[in-house]
């Protein structure tokens, strides 16, 4: 049942891991993976202008379904011309479906098997979501990649448990991708859907799901219902296993990962595409990864402190900016402060898979990783 020609092409892979280099085609672009995705929930990465995207090299935005369709609304983003023309970004964009945002809701939500009932966390007013209504509201969207409507198995879960919800995510996802068979994208430029893997912690339910999604025939791959409390080493162990099984000739993404050191782990576990809210939301709290680790730069230490954030980059804060100066507009709240350790953060999230990349190219990503993740673990001084 695929929807449109495979838009990933596998170019290198390593022979001491399952690290892999490969390239995804879209209509706003190609992507080059190992690739981090900047997190733009309302088609806006937190602070940041599409200028300051287009200048960190950022190739690809995600954007939710979930909260474009409570407001502006999927219909009048449509009437802008698609997400890219609506926030002024040339470049390919993804969708998450908002599974994951309404699962969150808990208490404001009712799973059955056509799809999910919930109030909006904004008024309180009722919605439903099914997976014909929300591949229609990413076909108004219009981002290159889309989502399968998918629950979120939570952490921990039962066998039973997670088996009654991956039963929901496959039905779903056989519907979402019948019904857009039968409705084409809107913007004139195709649209790739990616299935989601769920099964919770379950090995053998993880495999059940691979193999139904094989059957089915998505453009790509994600794995779901990671980082969502388990302990990480679990959450290695489930992606690893994931990846063993997983169609080679086909995107994966493992969704709302996570530290650098997660991503450079999991990119040796044969995972292509991440997004993360980390980059932003810690830069608010005063928290920047740098190449000599992780640095609080809040802290009173670094009042009178002359050096730039990290002294081994080239983002334009930097360049610029001392530690000392940034610190000043944290205590001040002054949203500058919060503008610029945003920029260092997505850049440096960039730069690291530029750097994966390269070394999976050279044939020595395992020695390189091995070598950074300790540093990048540490705390900076």
């Amino acid at each position: 049942m695929s929807l449109n020609q495979n838009p990933f092409e596998l170019l290198k892979t390593s022979d001491k891991s399952k690290a892999r280099r490969g390239r995804l085609h879209t209509a706003h672009g190609d992507i080059e993976t190992p690739i981090f995705m900047p997190v733009g929930t309302l088609a806006s990465v937190k602070g940041l202008s599409s200028r300051d995207l287009r200048e960190m090299q950022a190739q690809i935005i995600l954007a939710n379904t979930y909260h474009l369709y409570l407001r502006p609304g999927t219909e009048l983003v449509a009437k802008m011309g698609g997400v890219q023309k609506f926030m002024g970004w040339n470049g390919p964009m993804l969708t998450d479906s908002g599974g994951f945002q309404v699962w969150s809701l808990k208490d404001l939500r009712h799973i059955t098997e056509d799809g999910v009932e919930f109030q909006s966390h904004l008024d309180g007013s009722r919605h439903m979501f099914t997976p014909e209504s929300v591949m229609k509201a990413q076909r108004e969207i219009g981002a290159d990649i889309i989502m399968a409507f998918d629950e979120c198995t939570p952490y921990p879960s039962t066998v039973e448990e997670a088996s009654q919800s991956l039963d929901y995510t496959l039905a779903w996802t056989k519907r979402a991708m019948e019904w857009l068979e039968k409705n084409p994208p809107l913007h004139g430029y195709p649209q790739f859907f990616f299935g989601i893997v769920q099964g919770g912690m379950h090995k053998e339910l993880r495999k059940k799901s691979i193999e139904a999604l094989k059957e089915l025939g998505p453009d790509g791959y994600a794995m779901g219902g990671l980082s969502v409390g388990e302990p990480v080493e679990t959450m290695y162990e489930i992606a690893d296993f994931c990846t063993n099984y997983l169609p080679e000739d086909r995107a994966r993404y493992v969704m709302g990962v996570g530290t650098p050191w997660n991503l450079l782990s999991l990119v040796a576990r044969g995972v292509d595409m991440f997004d993360c809210i980390l980059p932003a939301k810690n830069a608010q709290d005063g928290l920047v990864y740098t190449s000599r680790g992780v640095l609080r730069y809040k802290n009173a230490k670094f009042a009178d402190d002359d050096r730039p954030l990290d002294p081994e980059c080239d983002c334009h804060c930097c360049r610029n900016y001392t530690r000392a100066y940034v610190r000043h507009l944290f205590k001040t709240k002054e949203p500058l402060g919060w503008t610029l350790s945003t920029l260092h953060n997505l850049h440096f999230y960039l730069h690291l898979m530029q750097q994966a990349r390269d070394h999976i190219e050279a044939g020595d990503f395992e020695e390189w990783s091995a070598q950074i993740i300790p540093q990048l673990q540490r705390d900076a001084e």
